[in-house]
């Protein structure tokens, strides 16, 4: 099956949020992973609210290292920070295929609107699916 590694500096909401939605959404198509570069070590409460609110699967979740990927290499890197806010992109050092897909981060919006931007992201993941839905079975086809 394809896999799909989501990558950013904490691993602690965005890519957990990719993770898990991309995760469900493709199942028995394509299976996802997440890390980071400076792994917090615990995923930001909010992202677990709102995923759970969303229907989503939290148990498992845990913001964690790309060392975690050495045993299980993805097919495919998506690093998700956001360069229009001026964050750094962690690099991935490998041979892998890279894809840069900038995503805001909604645990930075102030806490009157993070509600709203956690669903935001969540519905802009949601509506990517067809996308990497497509990459996982040319991955198979080829």
């Amino acid at each position: 099956m394809f896999h799909i590694a989501f990558v950013c500096t904490h691993n602690r909401c965005r890519s957990i949020l990719c993770e898990s939605i991309v995760g469900k959404r493709g199942q028995g198509v394509l299976r996802t992973s997440s890390a980071g570069s400076q792994p917090e070590g615990q995923v930001h409460p909010l992202t677990l609210k709102y995923l759970k609110e969303a229907g989503y699967l939290t148990e498992g979740l845990s913001s964690k290292g790309w060392d975690a990927l050495a045993e299980d290499p993805p097919d495919l890197v998506v690093t998700v920070c956001d360069s229009a806010a001026g964050e750094a992109c962690p690099l991935w050092l490998g041979e892998t295929e890279r894809l840069h897909w900038p995503l805001a981060d909604p645990s930075k919006a102030p806490p009157p609107s993070q509600a709203q931007e956690f669903r935001q992201t969540i519905t802009l993941i949601e509506s990517s699916m067809d996308g990497w839905l497509e990459r996982a079975r040319a991955h198979r086809s080829s």
